[in-house]
């Protein structure tokens, strides 16, 4: 079969698309016959190998894992002998190692019945960026009815998931993007709106419940003002350092200040889950979220797909399609 693999850490250039071995699934794992996958920071960060304290969890000079790709869609191929929610044959989404290639195997766990209105291109795009916004709003965040988010970065991948789930929970959404994404936010559902580019959203006088930040780019000084008293902060993103120092240094810096502040702050990591994948399946079904993809790549193309998402300017998903 094909797969992108890469044998050293760098730049796109050190991806190829090689002839590999079919994988077998292990017993309590799902052989998918990938028909869609999607990329994530997480695949130019294990590319590059960076920050280096990832190295420790990936290999210390070279990749341990040759395979990208973790946001999948496809068909069950085969399963594992206690495989029991899944036959071949079944639509699915989910998340597995290696998801850039015709087929790829992970547990059963980490997939979700892919519903007949949702396409394969829209069930791979959920869930990294799906459940990151899912929880953080709805476990971190305690998102309530009524109550006013921010999201800054609502055009990215998660923010315009966000948007959606946000609504979908009863909330007053502002995003903050571009000014050539101010429709699309507002097409997701979005009340109001924000242009980074005219205005700065800490020193607008505006107050929120919860400011939801996909982006990391103002200090927490800054953050706090936009808060009510008893506001929420959660961060799921932002830049980064070689090391990964810096991002590990500003969170910790807030969560030390979280005793002596009424605000609270949330660092984050989403869990991928099959109960949240549902989830997120029934609000597609309903209409409620829809993803929004930007750019479709080949399998082939996935070198290019990772140095556009690298350029930080993505409206949303961008989805690999892999054609058998």
């Amino acid at each position: 079969m094909q797969a992108i693999v890469y044998r050293h850490y760098g730049s796109p250039g050190v991806l190829r698309c090689e002839e590999i071995e079919k994988p077998k699934p292990r017993d309590n794992e799902v052989l998918i016959k990938v028909r869609a996958a999607s990329v994530n920071p997480l695949d130019w960060h294990f590319m590059r190998g960076m920050p280096y304290l990832l190295r420790i969890g990936i290999g210390l000079r070279t990749p341990r894992s040759p395979q990208l790709g973790v946001d999948v869609a496809g068909q069950v191929e085969e399963v594992g002998r206690n495989v029991t929610r899944f036959k071949p044959g079944d639509d699915v989404f989910g998340a597995c190692r290696g998801a850039f290639a015709e087929y790829a195997r992970t547990p059963e766990s980490k997939l979700a019945p892919k519903p007949s209105s949702v396409t394969f291109e829209q069930g791979a795009s959920v869930a990294i960026a799906g459940l990151s916004a899912l929880q953080a709003l709805r476990d971190k965040g305690r998102l309530q009815p009524g109550q006013k988010v921010l999201i800054n970065g609502a055009a990215g991948g998660v923010g315009t998931f966000a948007v959606q789930i946000a609504k979908s929970f009863g909330a007053d959404v502002t995003g903050v993007c571009s000014t050539r994404n101010l429709d699309m936010v507002r097409s997701l559902g979005a009340d109001s709106v924000v242009d980074y580019t005219q205005q700065d959203f800490t020193t607008m006088g505006r107050r929120y419940d919860l400011l939801l930040d996909c982006v990391g780019n103002h200090p927490w000084s800054a953050c706090r003002r936009v808060l009510v008293s008893r506001g929420t902060f959660v961060g799921v993103g932002g830049s980064t350092d070689s090391w990964g120092f810096s991002p590990l240094a500003g969170m910790f810096g807030k969560l030390a200040l979280a005793p002596f502040i009424s605000q609270k702050i949330r660092g984050f990591l989403a869990k991928l889950n099959q109960t949240d994948l549902v989830l997120i399946s029934e609000l597609m079904q309903s209409g409620k979220v829809t993803p929004a993809i930007d750019r479709r790549y080949k399998l082939t193309d996935v070198p290019d797909a990772i140095r556009y998402l690298e350029e930080g300017h993505a409206r949303g998903k961008v989805v690999i399609i892999v054609d058998h």
